[in-house]
């Protein structure tokens, strides 16, 4: 789950730092500093939830005066990198987020406090899939802080209406062209500094100024989706890598198609390492189809400066199959501060604390009585968010106490697939024995 990173906030009562390595900060100046008040560090890396907090940690000190919190943001792009250092090295901070790629290494190693036991009473009020994610050998390893719900396109409706493109009616299907309308509707979204639309005489790929849709090796947004759409998976049942299938090579080859092919979509030089490039150009009006999730909403709603909408995820093969991944709040089990970590992550997990997150828009709470908040928010501002929880079919986010380490090892074998420097098949072939050897 990825999300936007911006300038640090101005913060009263509740403290925001950034640093690539926080624990150091606070390894010596967490605990009672003589005041009588003890303070409990919490790691995230979102500027908007930050804010939230805020807020929700100063109606906390109210009814707590004996604890403080302290928020300690980091990049995404450098948060997975310093915490299992920070863990392994017991400075980490009290309670931290992590994502479902990352939390099985810490809990396999006794690093995270059992909340299924010490908050067994709140359970109930959490959103199932998001516990259900977080559990690992019947045990629930986290407070669920946010749901990002299903993915859905958002798009620029000036220029999908002067294309004749319907949004909410995009397929890819690549062993049927009747069917099949992404590939034809990204042609004509796509257009060259003459204005001349992919696929027509004198188009000229190398000045594109404008692209069709989002192909990208983006996991949660993109290929996972795609992957399930085509009745494949990423992972077997025993957490091994199983993506290097029929499946798998109608997903990755629709998509390394778009890119190489058919350039509809950015080059691999400019997405395989930043992550981000998609949305920027959607919001610079350079891209008319953007598939993302409720982690770039606000993003889009405070950047785009035209009209934009949200339409269901791209259909595939066989129907839409969406990742629902979720965050939590993890206890450190290292920390002396166990009793007053219990008491922030109870906090967290009730409908109080995790109210100001979804009033805010920033992002939708885990906790299911703070969800109307954030649809009501969305509502107000004229934006329809019901594409991010239609029903349907879901895809599980990657799980394994190694996952994450797996899933960065095969990364330059994906950099090379998606920028088309070799064959589809053999690409997956190689990035998924790459993933499995990280595995054992």
């Amino acid at each position: 789950m990825r999300r936007r990173v911006g300038a640090t906030l101005a913060l009263v009562g509740v403290l925001l730092l950034t640093a690539c390595s926080p624990a150091s900060r606070f390894d010596e100046s967490t605990g009672d500093g003589g005041d009588g008040v003890t303070t409990v560090t919490l790691r995230l890396w979102d500027t908007q939830v930050a804010a939230a907090y805020e807020r929700s940690f100063a109606a906390f000190s109210q009814a707590n005066p004996d604890i403080r919190v302290q928020l300690v943001q980091v990049p995404f792009e450098d948060y997975f990198t310093s915490l299992p250092l920070d863990v392994a090295s017991g400075t980490a901070t009290d309670v931290f987020w992590v994502n479902s790629s990352n939390f099985g290494a810490f809990a396999d190693a006794g690093k995270l406090i059992d909340v299924g036991a010490a908050l067994a009473d709140q359970r109930a009020g959490w959103v199932d899939a998001a516990a259900a994610q977080y559990t690992r050998g019947g045990t629930l390893w986290g407070v669920p802080a946010l749901t990002d719900g299903r993915i859905a396109l958002f798009y620029n409706k000036d220029l999908v209406r002067a294309t004749g493109v319907d949004p909410a009616a995009l397929r890819w299907d690549p062993t049927d062209a009747a069917r099949d309308t992404l590939l034809p509707a990204a042609r004509r979204l796509t257009v060259d500094a003459a204005g001349r639309s992919a696929g027509t005489p004198g188009f000229d790929p190398g000045t594109v100024r404008r692209y069709g849709f989002n192909a990208a090796r983006d996991l949660q947004a993109i290929y996972l989706d795609f992957l399930g759409s085509a009745g494949g998976r990423l992972q077997a049942p025993d957490e091994t890598f199983d993506f290097a299938t029929p499946a798998g090579e109608q997903a990755f080859g629709y998509l390394v198609n778009m890119i190489n092919n058919e350039r509809v979509a950015p080059s691999a030089a400019d997405t395989n390492q930043n992550p981000d490039f998609s949305r920027d150009q959607f919001l610079q009006g350079r891209m008319a189809l953007f598939q993302s999730g409720t982690y770039n909403l606000a993003n889009v709603a405070e950047g785009a400066t035209f009209d934009w909408g949200i339409a269901p995820m791209v259909e595939g093969p066989q129907g839409r199959a969406s990742v629902v991944s979720s965050i939590v709040a993890a206890g450190n089990a290292d920390s002396p501060r166990r009793p007053e970590i219990l008491r922030v992550l109870r906090w967290l997990g009730s409908p109080e604390g995790a109210a100001p997150v979804g009033d805010s828009g920033a992002g939708l709470p885990a906790v299911t009585a703070a969800q109307r908040g954030w649809f009501d928010q969305w509502a107000r501002r004229g934006v329809d968010t019901r594409e991010f929880v239609a029903d349907g079919p879901t895809v599980p986010a990657p799980v394994g106490p190694k996952v994450g380490a797996a899933t960065t090892a095969m990364e330059p074998s994906l950099d090379e697939l998606f920028a088309g420097q070799v064959p589809v098949g053999r690409g997956l072939r190689a990035a998924q024995d790459i993933g499995n050897a990280a595995l054992r």
